[in-house]
């Protein structure tokens, strides 16, 4: 079986699998959070070299103050076990997204936690934090803008691949594999540039029931496609 080199996941569905077990929707992005960890293994042990997950987009602030301020403690604690759990799966770890916008506390984790993690060699795992696809375009363009302002860059010379390398995935190989979960078949502005190519797979599966073997399935689901040109086997 081809295992795609790199695999993105929007994680949906904590709060809706929260409510159907009569539990607070906090309670769902916690286990959500401790679900995180146990997939990065999977993964890596099923031969991904590449896991980009989405746990907060520039679209979650519209949240109610409550839940979001519980996803900004969860935040700040996984930040602290990240680096313990990154160490012992030699996970190299890189925040993308705008993280101007967060406390200044989790900036310094982020810092921390990219810094101590940035010669591993095992499992690329990215964390969108604050991140939304149009926003990060719309950063790269500006800072692409000011390049061709100050003469460091000419019209002439953009080109897909100078614009990639203005983009918080720099250096990262676009997904082949989208994933996401809870029955929900939008891309919610997530990765709308890198994912152009990339085969979707969307499961009912809530987030925190998400396992090895769904993992294994949307895998199975990816190989039944034809990646030379792009499309689907013919029946």
């Amino acid at each position: 079986m081809k295992i795609p080199n790199h695999v993105a996941i929007i994680l949906d569905g904590n709060g809706r699998w929260a409510k159907s077990k009569g539990m607070p929707r906090n309670y769902g992005h916690a286990q959500g959070s401790k679900n995180v960890e146990v997939i990065c293994e999977e993964a890596y042990k099923m031969g991904i070299q590449y896991l980009t997950v989405y746990a907060f987009s520039t679209e979650n602030w519209k949240r109610s103050k409550d839940e979001v301020d519980a996803l900004m403690k969860l935040l700040r604690n996984y930040m602290k076990t990240c680096i313990k759990t990154a160490q012992k799966n030699k996970m190299c770890v890189k925040v993308i997204g705008d993280i101007t916008k967060l406390d200044e506390d989790i900036k310094t984790r982020i810092m921390e936690l990219e810094e101590a993690t940035k010669d591993n060699d095992g499992l690329h795992f990215q964390i969108a934090i604050n991140y939304g696809s149009r926003d990060e375009i719309r950063r790269a363009v500006t800072q692409l803008a000011e390049d061709v302002k100050v003469g460091n860059l000419q019209p002439e010379e953009i080109t897909e691949e100078k614009i990639a390398g203005y983009l918080d995935t720099k250096g990262i190989p676009d997904p082949d594999l989208l994933i996401r979960t809870s029955g929900e078949l939008r891309l919610s502005n997530y990765l709308l540039w890198q994912l152009a190519y990339s085969e979707f797979y969307f499961t009912d599966v809530h987030w925190p029931d998400f396992s090895k073997k769904e993992l294994e399935k949307a895998i199975e689901h990816y190989n039944k496609r034809d990646r030379r040109y792009g499309g689907i086997k013919e029946e």
